[in-house]
């Protein structure tokens, strides 16, 4: 489900002091870096990642591509920061 403008400005907010946890560098988006992207999702529910790529467009593409492997929602970005949103799966 995407998320309207409010939401986003939440979420930017609570991620305002947090540090990336995961780290795309010169190996690119590997399988190491989508399971971690998913397990720090699961756990922490917003993550910042930072993406090492000088190109913007590059870094966009990464960060898209992320998003769709690990089911995540884009929130925002500055610079080669990323915000990402995946709602917690509630335990049945």
């Amino acid at each position: 489900m995407p998320l309207n403008s409010k939401q986003r400005r939440e979420l930017k907010a609570r991620a305002h002091h947090l540090k990336p946890v995961v780290r795309i560098g010169q190996q690119g988006l590997n399988r190491a870096v989508l399971l971690e992207t998913g397990v720090s999702l699961s756990y922490h529910e917003l993550i910042k990642v930072h993406i090492q790529a000088n190109d913007r467009t590059v870094r966009k593409v990464l960060a898209k591509l992320l998003c769709e492997q690990t089911s995540a929602e884009l929130v925002g970005h500055i610079g080669k920061v990323f915000i990402l949103y995946r709602k917690r799966q509630e335990d049945t």
